[in-house]
């Protein structure tokens, strides 16, 4: 009998809204998540360095692609960032696969798909649901602002690339407000998950009936 498939969630939110510590909750609370933007990082370093440095020479030092220097190329440029998406994208999806596999072969009812550009790249074909997570603007700008090296301009061009936030939310399966603190937040978490556990098993009990 082969391993029954985890329900995909798909986790998503515009820059600042709180995604990368939502997927943290979500991992302490014993789901296995697999972050996009760490599997790029890992592929800069590994499969993705060759295609990505024949796109765009001079974006590697000491063997893998130089981030920075890469942003500088694409950022702002729709045509390279296209020229990039379609590098990245596939390795992403690869890497993406295996996880879902070994999750499956695990045994876990759930599994997150942390996607920061899940929308924009077509990724809620991928997931069984979508959660959004959310912020006052107000507090988003704080957050975004008070990281090292960013700027009204550089906040400005990521967010052009993004969804707005309230499309986001109308789209979503879910949506949590992180803009509470934190035990707020862990607490939303902790009742989606018991949501989506329950669902889970109607649909088990289901499908052996």
């Amino acid at each position: 009998m082969s391993a029954r498939r985890p329900f995909r969630l798909g986790l998503t939110g515009s820059i600042g809204m709180g995604k990368s510590t939502t997927a943290q909750i979500f991992r302490e609370l014993g789901v296995p998540v697999h972050d996009a933007d760490a599997a790029v990082h890992a592929l800069y370093g590994a499969e993705g360095v060759a295609p990505v440095e024949a796109a765009f020479p001079g974006v590697t030092q000491g063997g893998r692609i130089d981030r920075a220097l890469l942003g500088a190329r694409v950022l702002g440029d729709d045509a390279a960032m296209k020229r990039l998406e379609a590098i990245v994208h596939p390795l992403v999806h690869a890497r993406e696969k295996a996880f879902l596999e070994a999750a499956s072969a695990a045994g876990a009812p759930i599994a997150v798909l942390d996607i920061p550009l899940l929308f924009e790249t077509g990724g809620e074909n991928r997931v069984d649901a979508v959660l959004v997570v959310s912020a006052p603007e107000s507090v988003q700008r704080a957050r975004v602002l008070a990281r090292p090296g960013m700027t009204e301009e550089k906040f400005a061009a990521i967010l052009a690339r993004q969804v707005p936030d309230g499309e986001k939310r109308r789209r979503a399966d879910h949506v949590i407000d992180t803009g509470h603190g934190l035990d707020r937040a862990r607490a939303a978490v902790a009742a989606l998950l018991d949501e989506l556990r329950a669902t889970c098993s109607d649909d088990e009990g289901k499908s052996d009936a």
